[in-house]
């Protein structure tokens, strides 16, 4: 399949999302779309100048990805427009502006444009499939929206796969403040305010799937009656957002709500995307997440020396996006992760037993309820 695609004079860049490209390949094709000035973002452009190496000549593999500093931060303040390739011409085809949770400061910014929106939908789309989520049953999602890329998920989500979306409105943001303001009351209000909003399209909708995170997810486990209704109608959960640890995940899947199929995904905004949990993991097992080779890859490193961490070693996560979008390699995650091995075929590592670092940009970490 891939001879006959190139036969057809496609790109590496513009294979099917299920076409799997030559790694180094890729790579080397992204690095002539960035820092071409016929095709580069105004961003990477005025950039490259500073980079003590040369993209377009070095950087050959995703290995070499790590030549490149962590510019994520200038995510906050940089003009939107900037980050958008010229490649794709004077109109592009933008689907919409996301930002991040806010966890360590002001919010960082990424641009999706149409290719991207598809890739990924149609990716994670076939991952629910995979894992036995119903098609042509309505989704409930309980994740923010506004600004956060979740929230749109959902709704494509849902509606590709022949259903419709219900959605509460959840703002991170203010929980994060009150919990760093010492407000751990007015910060439980809140939830269970999210919470009692969920309630009504539960009991009075046909919901298939719902996708939340594992802070709301804990809360409808103390209700035996939402408990109830989900085991009944609902048909799958997927989580994500925040972290789950292996007894909750267990616990969830054999006893709270055996019912349903619980099915996670770990990413982030930042790379427009993630990793969704490996297929035929049993009860006992870690969650395992694999990312979305070689557009989304992950690292796991020793923050203190930047080498990667042994396989079955605890390390702090480091993420990639490659694609004709966007670039941003070599972003240093506030996650910690155990690491594993990916699956043959695709590069980068697969992570599991996933949890937030205490602090980060001296920052404290703080979840909330995403």
């Amino acid at each position: 399949m891939n001879r006959k695609v190139y036969e057809m004079g496609t790109s590496v860049l513009d294979l099917p999302y299920d076409v799997p490209p030559d790694p180094d390949e890729f790579i080397r094709a992204a690095m002539e779309w960035h820092f071409s000035p016929e095709t580069g973002s105004r961003f990477w452009l005025e950039r490259a100048g500073s980079l003590e190496f040369d993209p377009r000549k070095d950087v050959k593999s995703h290995e070499d990805l790590a030549l490149f500093p962590n510019l994520i931060n200038e995510l906050r303040d940089i003009r939107i427009e900037d980050l958008i390739p010229r490649g794709y011409g004077a109109h592009p085809d933008v689907i919409g502006v996301y930002e991040s949770g806010g966890t360590t400061g002001a919010p960082k910014r990424v641009v999706v444009l149409r290719d991207w929106w598809d890739r990924t939908g149609a990716w994670m789309s076939a991952h629910a499939d995979a894992h036995g989520l119903p098609r042509n049953v309505n989704w409930l999602g309980i994740t923010p929206s506004g600004p956060h890329f979740i929230g749109e998920i959902v709704a494509k989500q849902a509606i590709d796969r022949g259903g419709i979306k219900f959605s509460i409105d959840m703002d991170p943001r203010w929980v994060k403040k009150l919990i760093a303001a010492g407000k751990a009351g007015e910060a439980e209000a809140y939830a269970e305010h999210l919470l009692e909003q969920a309630v009504f399209p539960l009991r009075t909708q046909d919901i298939g799937i719902i996708l939340t995170t594992p802070p709301m997810l804990e809360r409808i486990a103390r209700r035996d009656d939402l408990v109830e209704l989900i085991n009944e109608k609902v048909q799958g959960i997927m989580w994500g957002g925040a972290h789950m640890d292996g007894d909750t995940r267990y616990l969830y899947r054999t006893e709270v709500f055996p019912g349903a199929r619980l099915y996670g995904f770990y990413g982030s905004t930042m790379v427009l995307g993630g990793a969704a949990e490996r297929l035929g993991l049993s009860d006992d097992d870690p969650c395992v997440f694999d990312a979305f080779s070689p557009f989304i890859t992950f690292s796991v490193i020793d923050p203190q020396t930047g080498r990667k961490v042994g396989y079955g070693e605890r390390g702090q996560v480091v993420m990639n996006h490659v694609s004709k979008n966007m670039l941003m390699p070599n972003n240093l995650e506030r996650d910690l992760a155990t690491r594993v091995a990916a699956p043959a075929g695709t590069v980068g590592d697969s992570v599991a037993d996933v949890t937030p670092v205490a602090l980060f940009d001296n920052e404290a970490v703080i979840e909330g309820v995403y």
